[in-house]
């Protein structure tokens, strides 16, 4: 089993030479750890707060608990403790050097909100999410997705070529390290027991008494939905739960990392846009087998394999921007006349359009849409249609065909 570099690893180190402390977030067995242990030098203490003796001092006595562990320090699930959090505030205000604190937690809301409200201006906050697979089959630094010309064609040599079936075997098997790293070769025991730690650890830590095998069930009512306009109250009826249960729910698993949203594009000017969030998971080997499809070649041909392929585009895209240290301005373009557009980056004070097709020649006509935009207040850039063509081209000077596998 080899370990896989991570892409974020540069962004730790440089920013463990400005700032005080790291906070590393993300959803479960995502790398966190492993990571931020290869990173560590000898000098640097370790405690994990799973030890329940080290949560339980650190909860009672959270300055003693500093005074018995040597700095540098790294405290892992330290969600377990945010009692820590005004103390590492006060040693830092008196001078802790930088990269004094290394911090992990997988409850990523709840960890940016107490890192914010205690450490404002002295934590440098970081988003890891499972591998992209620039991580997994590429080589070399990847930057963030641009949608220009000579940033395209660098990202040519750092990727790996992916017809249509490698490209579903991608998305079924997931990125997350413990299968890709073939540490766990059984996917579906792997699978079943992500689900189970998740709920028994994470979901009851926030809700506790919740009903594991309901809640199972709407986890898998939502897979079925991913990479469509969120409606709560078909997941809801799908599984026999309130509306407002299943708004609650939702709130857990976006709290946990496990799905995020992408919002609706609007501004002053587009009057007619729709108010409804897209749902999207972190994870599409997750996606895939809660909606039971058994292999590769079933999900490329099944019902859900435009939806699925959004959400692993969609998510690629992200993970270049948070494996950078950067933030992704990401939207999605729909009004009342049905006009839409898959994806909309806001960079560099312009609107860069993207349509996501599973079709190798994708026809000219699919970036007609792209003009709505131009009613806005912001000028619209570059856009680009991903899909499954093999090489980087394009339709016109303004728009290019982006192959999936290059994101």
């Amino acid at each position: 089993m080899d370990y896989i570099k991570r892409d974020l690893e540069s962004v730790i180190l440089e920013l463990s030479q400005e700032y005080a402390c790291i906070l590393v977030t993300g959803p479960r067995q995502v790398g966190k750890t492993t990571t931020l242990k290869r990173l560590m030098h000898p000098d640097r203490t370790y405690v994990s707060l799973d030890d329940l003796e080290e949560r339980s001092l650190a909860k009672k006595d959270p300055a003693l608990f500093l005074q018995l562990h040597q700095l540098p320090i790294f405290i892992d699930e330290v969600q377990y403790a945010p009692e820590l959090f005004s103390y590492i505030k006060i040693a830092i205000d008196h001078g802790a050097e930088p990269g004094s604190f290394w911090l992990s937690g997988s409850q990523a809301f709840r960890m940016m909100s107490l890192a914010q409200e205690s450490l404002a201006g002295r934590v440098a906050l970081l988003h890891m999410s499972s591998l992209s697979q620039h991580e997994i089959y590429g080589e070399g630094k990847q930057a963030p997705l641009s949608i220009e010309l000579e940033a395209l064609k660098k990202r040519k040599p750092a990727g790996k070529q992916a017809d249509l079936y490698e490209l579903y075997e991608r998305i079924w098997k997931g990125s997350l390290p413990g299968l890709v790293s073939g540490k766990y070769t059984n996917r579906t025991v792997f699978f079943s027991s992500y689900l189970q730690t998740y709920i028994d650890r994470d979901v009851t830590d926030l809700v506790p008494g919740i009903n594991k095998l309901l809640f199972s069930d709407f986890v898998r009512a939502a897979a079925c939905r991913t990479g469509q306009m969120l409606n709560v109250h078909d997941i809801a009826s799908d599984v026999g739960v309130s509306a407002d249960t299943a708004k609650r729910w939702l709130q857990i698993l976006e709290k946990s990392d496990v799905i995020f949203y992408l919002r609706p594009y609007s501004n002053n000017l587009l009057k007619r846009t729709v108010k409804t969030p897209k749902m999207y998971f972190f994870d599409t080997g997750l996606v895939a087998y809660l909606t039971k499809y058994s292999s590769p070649e079933i999900l490329a041909n099944g019902a859900i394999n435009g939806a699925i392929l959004e959400n692993y585009v969609v998510a690629e895209i992200r993970k270049s921007y948070h494996n950078n240290g950067e933030e992704c301005l990401l939207w999605y373009y729909r009004d009342k006349d049905c006009n839409e557009v898959d994806l909309v980056i806001e960079s560099d004070g312009q609107l860069h359009p993207l349509e996501i097709k599973r079709s190798v020649n994708p026809g000219s006509e699919l970036i007609r849409t792209f003009s709505v935009l131009d009613k806005g207040s912001v000028p619209r850039g570059k856009g680009a249609i991903i899909c499954m063509r093999p090489e980087l081209s394009a339709i016109d000077a303004d728009n290019y065909i982006l192959p999936v596998w290059m994101i």
